[in-house]
Order: C-alpha cells, then structure tokens, then sequence
C-alpha cells in the first residue's frame, strides 16, 4: 500500500476537539463501556482514519460525536465546534448542528435511503429540511450539482434507490451529507462490501473532499490500505480506547503500540505468504481486565501491564502513544518491566 505525501501537514485550529470522550450503553448485565476516554484533534481539511477490530467502539464514538445515539446510551466529555461544546447543547441546539455542520455517511446505504423515495426528493427534503427558504430551482440545482461531483449523471436524479449499484449507492450517501456542505463529516465504513475498482472510486472521491469543501473528515474503517491512501493521521482504538495516533506514514512506518504492529501484520497484501492473527478476542467491556485492555493477548506483556492502566505519552515521530513500553519509566514499579506469563486462551476467546 502506497503511504501518501504529509507535507501538507495542518497546523490551523481543529474545527473539531475530542477530550475524554465517554460512551456508554445500560444493559441488564452493567453499562457497556464502548468508548472510554478518548481525546483528538481535526484540523479543517483534515481527514482522521480510526482503524480496529470489530466491537472496538469505533461507530459508537462516531456517532456518539454528532449525537445519533440510541435511546439507552449515555455520553460524557467535551466535544468543542466552532467554540462550542456539543455534548452541553440542548437537544434542540445539537439538531440544528446536525446536517449542516456536523455529516453523517452511513455503512449501509440501503438501510438509510427509502426506497419509496425518487433520489430527488431525497435531496429535497434534505435541503429544504435545513434551508427552507430555498426556492425549487436552486434546490434542484445544488441536488445535481451534488450528484456530478459524485460522478453521477443528472439523467438519474428521478431514479429510486434499488435502481443504482451498490458503488453508486454509497456515492448517493455520500452526495447527501455533502449537498450541506458541513464542516466535519464522520464517514463509517464508506468501502464496505465495495469491489476493489468501486473502492477505488470511493477513496478518490474522498480525497477530492477538501479540494471541493474544506470538510474534516472522521473516517472510520477495518481496512489499512484506504487509510494510507486517505488520510492524513490515522488513530487506532482497542476495547474502547485510542491506544495510538500519529501521522499516517509515522504509525504505519514505525508503529509504537504491540497491538498496532500486529494489526499492521494481520494484513493481507500481494506479498502475504502465510495468515498472521492476533490470538484470542477483544474484551467484555462489561467488565475489562485491568491494567492495559490488551495485555492479555499482547506477546510484550509486562507486569505492570495487568495491574495498572498505560499513560498517555508522546510517540516518536509525533502523536501520542498508550503503552508501558514507551514509558515514563518513573511511573512503573519495581519489577513491573518482568515479562508477563499469559494464560492459555480457550478455544471460545479465539471464536
């Protein structure tokens, strides 16, 4: 995978700043803590990649960031838009963010466009909903303006939903959160599903946002690949957490944190010759281990790592980094750097 170029690193202020971020989800058996103190920083044009497993938490604080949470779900922490605190909104104030400031590109465009609904009265409602003093003309006109930047003919605005590939589907998605022409954007899982030459089209469009809108972008993804084509930081969660984040080509180059190497290893490339894994499974977030969320399963596991809970440093090379290996030294007790003998992992954690 091909890294890009960071000379154009952002140094503006963030249109949007994450500091200790909580999300959490009431079930009957204790709250599920899907995102546990997360912080960052987008600067406008920027566009943020956050990679990891499955369950990891990474929909939850995306959404958990523009305020699409389901009923049950609790949010705490500062999010700060144009100087404002978003989590402190009145619901009323936070709605009237959402669509034109704050974008949504959902995973599954189907779930998300009525197939009863022409694409056109899609973009209708979606305009007039936020700006209603628009007239028709000018409403149709920023609805097809929106579809060629996708690269979709206008001789399809009148078309439904099932009437488009699932290539093209995904750029309707993504014509919808642009046609406000928002500030920040979270993108979950744009590519999923996507062939490679459909993917392809998706990351190019992607990297054209900032040319056309200047939009921060939030894009979360299982796939490294789009996130070295992509983006400009990439941060990567585990059980809940930011263990790391840095420029792309820093991480992926040198990564700090054992679980980012082995993420980094289990990818599948032209040059794979066997299947590399992590053993065992993330943890109940229910109840997490102590210490660091990932040392059971981590092949640098130390002592300190099982009993109390990594700190966040700076990396070499820029960004930040949670793990005892990077230290501070001053801060791990006597014996704490002793390998960690780890348990044997059933068959039902490898599941």
């Amino acid at each position: 995978m091909e890294l890009r170029d960071e000379s154009d690193a952002h140094s503006t202020e963030p249109v949007i700043s994450a500091r200790d971020v909580r999300v959490w989800y009431g079930t009957t058996r204790g709250a599920i803590r899907a995102v546990d103190g997360v912080s960052f920083d987008l600067a406008p044009g920027e566009t943020l990649g956050l990679v990891g497993e499955s369950g990891c938490g990474k929909s939850t604080l995306g959404r958990g960031l523009i305020g699409l949470l389901p009923e049950g779900a609790k949010r705490d922490g500062e999010v700060v838009f144009n100087g404002k605190d978003v989590l402190s909104m009145t619901p009323k104030e936070a709605y009237r963010l959402r669509g034109r400031e704050l974008g949504m590109i959902f995973q599954e465009p189907l779930t998300r466009l009525n197939p009863l609904m022409r694409i056109s009265e899609h973009f209708e409602e979606t305009i007039t909903q936020h700006e209603p003093d628009l007239g028709k003309e000018e409403v149709r006109r920023r609805g097809l303006e929106a579809l060629r930047l996708m690269g979709i003919p206008p001789t399809r605005y009148k078309s439904y939903p099932h009437e488009f590939s699932g290539g093209m589907r995904q750029r309707l998605m993504i014509a919808l959160a642009l046609v406000l022409r928002p500030a920040f954007v979270v993108a979950d899982e744009p590519t999923t599903a996507l062939d490679v030459l459909v993917e392809a089209q998706i990351v190019r469009i992607l990297n054209d946002l900032r040319k056309n809108f200047n939009t921060s972008l939030l894009l979360i993804t299982h796939n490294v690949g789009i996130v070295a084509e992509a983006c400009d930081r990439v941060a990567v969660m585990y059980a809940g957490r930011i263990v790391e984040q840095g420029r792309v080509e820093d991480v992926f180059r040198n990564p700090q944190h054992p679980y980012t190497r082995e993420l980094l290893r289990s990818t599948i490339s032209l040059d794979t010759t066997g299947l590399d894994f992590i053993p065992g499974a993330p943890p109940d977030l229910v109840d997490p281990p102590d210490g660091c969320r990932f040392h059971p399963r981590c092949p640098d596991a130390m002592q300190v790592c099982a009993t109390k809970n990594p700190i966040d440093v700076e990396r070499a090379g820029g960004g930040r980094v949670e793990c005892w290996l990077r230290g501070p030294e001053a801060e791990i007790p006597a014996g704490g750097t002793q390998p960690l003998k780890q348990e044997e992992l059933a068959v039902a954690d490898e599941a």
